[in-house]
Formats: C-alpha cells, structure tokens, sequence
C-alpha cells in the first residue's frame, strides 16, 4: 500500500499492480496501421541541463529507448517536439540525434523519420523566403542522406513573412518537387503553436485547411501522408476524407485516437503522436488485435489508455508542452533510464501530485515491466518532494 497526494494536498491509499507488463518486446510486425511514437531524450545527469543552456544527452540511454520503440513494431518519429526540439534542441542536437538514431535504425530494421524544420535561422529576425527555402533544403538533404524518412514541420520563420497562399505554395511547390522519397507533411494549428498564426495564408482554419489540401493533392506522389494537430474531431475526420488515395492520414487526437486508428466505413487514420512514448506497448499489442480482425480487442485495449493520455497533456495553452515531464517519469519508473533529469530542468514542470496520478493511471494499465522498480522510485520520488 502506498499513500498517493492529490491535487488538494490530501492523501489517497493506492494498492500497486503486483504483476510485471504483459507487454514484453518482440511480435509480429504491425501490418494494418503505420504507428509512429514521437521519442523523448534522455539528458545527461551529471551535465547542468538548465533552462537555456546548451542540452547534453545521455547518448547510450537515449539510443537505448529508440530501440525499445523498435522492438515493440513501432516507427520513431525523431526529433520533434516531444525530443525537446525547438524547447532545448537546436538544429545542431537535433542532426546529431538523427544521424546517430538513423545509424541504429538500420543496423535493426526499424523505420525512423526525421523532422525537417528551419531552426537553423536565428529567431526574431526577420528573413527572406529563399532563405527559409535553403534552410528547409539543408535539413531535408541532411535527414535523407542519413537514411531517415522526412517529417515536414511547419515553419515559425516562414510564418513569419508569409502572408498569401501563393507564399506558401512557393515554398512548398519548390521543396515537394525535389525530395527523394514521400515526405510526411506536418501542421500543427495555431491553438497549439501560436508562432504559426495564419499558416497557408489564411487565419481561417477552415480555409487554411484548404489550401493545405490543395499542396496535397497536387504532389500526391510525393507524400506518404499528412498529420495535422491539434484538431477538433469532426475537422481531423473532414481532412482525412479529404486526402487523395494513397496518401496516409496520421492523427495526433490525444484523445480519439482509438476511435481514429479503428476508422469507420469510409477508411481510418494511422498514427503519428507522442503519447506512443509511454503507450507505445499496448498501442502495439492492440494493433496486432487490429490486424487479426479483432477491432473488438482493439478497443478493449486501447480505450482504457485515454485517461493517461489526457493527464498527461493536461494544462492550459503553452502549458500543454510540459507533457514531456509525465513521459520522462514514467520512463524512469519503467526503469528505461538511471535518473529523472530532463532538459532545461522541465522534471521540475509538473507537480508531484499530477505525477503520482500519472503513476497510478499506468499502473493500472499494467505498463511497469517492473512494478517493485515503479513503486520504490515512485516513493523515493515522493519522499524527496516532503511526502512521507
């Protein structure tokens, strides 16, 4: 038994699972759904990692997960905002962990796409869209010749300057044309990312979502699929009905995901998101019920994952981003990594009461390998915040 603290400073009895994870490594590859985790890092420990300084990895340990990922029939989805990237990681981090998590990638069979941003362009300063064009181009250039599928991320600085849609197509008409193999286009919605306001050359999401679609079907042959997020439901269904044939609608709905993934008549969603970090297990274990026919079984599995989900991406506006403390902590209690350090100091992001409602919540999906691991790190965790 241990004494869990809530959000009102009371504490609450739990009794901790006592069985290890049925979720264990290896299975049949998922041949259904394309399911990419979004991978968190590991920091060094024993280098400062404070708030705006220059981040140091646990190199070893961060690989280490991105096998984990692999071994679950998972894709990572490398460098993007739940590695810090943007929050800590530069472009100078973020080549490095593609080049080295591209190389692991290879030598076990594991699929891996990396983020093509611009971030390589000083912040604040306003630039011209050629040279947001070059930036895009050394990126994607960097990320093929490392071996990597290409993620194409909105860009703040082209956000920046551009104003009309035809801006926008320049930009995408020009980088669409050249990739060596189907990118994965990414859009995050200005609720989410405020720096991208006004994306594809319209305030109005509605018609913002048009445009995007246009790209799309225009250069069909050159995207493997879209994700956009965050998106209201109705509106994720409308732009996955949307896409050409053949083109991959990946969803990034933290909370209808399982309901997205099934589908319906008119076709399903495959996945891009970061809370596969911590579900990636049973995301995977349900998506071989998936493959079997079994959409039952699916849903049995992974309907119960969304009360995690949703805590741990609780938090008003910008807020949101702090979901990667939750990651981390449950990282370290599954005994994935030595220490719960993060970049820029963010283990300090969420109190210990949403952590210990993290804990319980995985806990009672049987996530842990090691549940006594979970329970005396969980209790050193607490004993260390003043809760006996």
């Amino acid at each position: 038994m241990i004494k869990l603290p809530d959000a009102d400073g009371t504490l609450t009895a739990y009794e901790p699972k006592k069985t290890p994870s049925v979720y264990a490594p290896g299975g049949a590859p998922l041949t259904s759904r394309t399911v990419f985790a979004a991978a968190h890092v590991i920091a060094d420990p024993k280098a400062a990692n404070e708030p705006y300084t220059p981040p140091v990895l646990d190199w070893e340990a961060t690989l280490k997960y991105r096998h984990y990922l692999w071994s679950q029939g998972l894709a990572v989805a490398e460098a993007i905002d739940t590695a810090h990237r943007g929050l800590g990681l530069g472009w100078g981090e973020s080549s490095e962990l593609i080049k080295r998590a591209s190389a692991e990638a290879k030598s076990v069979g594991g699929r891996i796409a990396g983020a093509a941003w611009t971030d390589q362009l000083a912040p604040g300063v306003p630039h011209t869209i050629d040279a947001v064009i070059a930036a895009y181009e050394e990126q994607i250039e960097f990320i093929e010749g490392a071996g990597a599928q290409v993620i194409l991320m909105a860009s703040h600085e082209l956000a920046a300057i551009a104003h009309t849609p035809e801006e926008y197509r320049k930009v995408y008409d020009r980088l669409l044309s050249q990739v060596s193999q189907p990118v994965i286009l990414h859009w995050i919605a200005p609720e989410w990312d405020p720096g991208l306001q006004g994306y594809w050359g319209s305030d109005d999401l509605g018609e913002a979502q048009k445009i995007f679609l246009s790209v799309v079907a225009d250069y069909a042959d050159k995207i493997d699929g879209i994700k956009a997020a965050p998106l209201p439901k109705e509106r994720e269904l409308e732009l996955r009905r949307g896409v050409p044939s053949g083109v991959r609608a990946y969803t990034g709905d933290d909370t209808n995901y399982p309901e997205m993934i099934e589908g319906d008549e008119l076709g399903f969603s495959d996945a891009l998101m970061g809370v596969l970090d911590p579900l990636g297990p049973v995301t995977a274990a349900a998506v071989r019920r998936l493959d079997a026919g079994d959409t039952k079984g699916f849903r049995e599995l992974l309907d119960p994952t969304v009360a995690l989900s949703q805590h741990l991406f609780e938090g008003p506006g910008m807020n949101i981003r702090f979901y990667k403390t939750g990651f981390t902590f449950l990282s370290w209690l599954s005994g994935h990594q030595d220490h719960f350090r993060m970049v820029w100091g963010e283990q300090a992001a969420r109190s210990a009461s949403h952590l210990a409602k993290a804990y319980r919540l995985a806990d009672g999906l049987g996530l842990f390998p090691d549940p006594e691991l979970a329970e005396r790190r969980l209790k050193a965790f607490l004993l260390t915040n003043g809760i006996e």
